[in-house]
């Protein structure tokens, strides 16, 4: 830890999953003045500078009520996701959408809603938590949902410029955690996926790469069509999720 977020007040969806922990965790660690714990059913902490906050993606209305219930935000972290077992890109409509309306529709809500809070609070600062299968040809809702998160969250950088919200994607591959848990591949720790989320906070960053893996594929992406995806189809041939 070599970062501090002294004094802010910060909101971490999905805060009750493996990942959210340690976002709400590290955030007291590094002097957060508060931190709403927001997630469908909010649990108790320990901590009085902890306050849950019930927050459902899927519910249209949620996210405006979670804007009016923490108004003193400036630093929201968009952390909440799902990735259905069995989730295919060729799968039922409906499955799809399920993934979509929490990935996408859900986030964009909760940004669209924190938007003005941030700008009431100096611009703040909005992180989303994505994924590196959105730069690959990965066949599952999972990865085109954040495909379009990644890329709904480069517009709303150039969209809230004006009013000095500080917007960073954080890409990562497989992190160990229980939503990750089927899945017997290489995995960073969340520990260190957040304490580089929360370092890029400080130091001004747009884009976090937490892992060799998503930094190595970036690195990659201006390679021709026809040269990347079969190299990918290969990296993917062994994973089957």
């Amino acid at each position: 830890m070599n970062q501090s977020l002294d004094g802010r007040t910060v909101l971490v969806t999905g805060a009750n999953g493996g990942l959210g922990e340690h976002f709400v965790g590290q955030a007291l660690d590094r002097g957060a003045a508060a931190v709403y714990a927001a997630a469908r059913t909010p649990k108790s902490w320990a901590d009085a500078r902890v306050r849950p906050l019930a927050l459902d993606l899927n519910d249209p209305a949620a996210a405006d009520r979670a804007a009016l219930a923490a108004p003193d935000v400036d630093l929201l972290i968009n952390n909440a996701a799902i990735a259905p077992a069995g989730d295919s890109i060729s799968g039922p409509e409906e499955e799809l959408r399920k993934t979509f309306e929490t990935n996408f529709f859900g986030t964009l809500r909760v940004a669209r809603a924190f938007t003005p809070v941030l700008a009431a609070n100096g611009g703040g600062t909005l992180l989303n938590v994505l994924s590196s299968a959105a730069w690959v040809n990965v066949p599952t809702g999972y990865a085109a949902s954040k495909a379009a998160m990644w890329s709904a969250t480069n517009a709303l950088r150039f969209e809230l410029r004006g009013q000095k919200t500080q917007v960073i994607a954080l890409l990562v591959g497989m992190i160990d955690t229980p939503m990750s848990a089927r899945w017997d591949v290489p995995k960073v720790s969340a520990q260190s996926v957040v304490a580089q989320a929360y370092d890029a906070v400080a130091d001004g960053s747009i884009e976090v790469l937490a892992d060799d893996q998503t930094r190595y594929l970036k690195s990659r992406l201006n390679t021709k069509a026809e040269e990347l995806y079969p190299w990918l189809d290969e990296q993917l041939a062994s994973f089957v999720p």
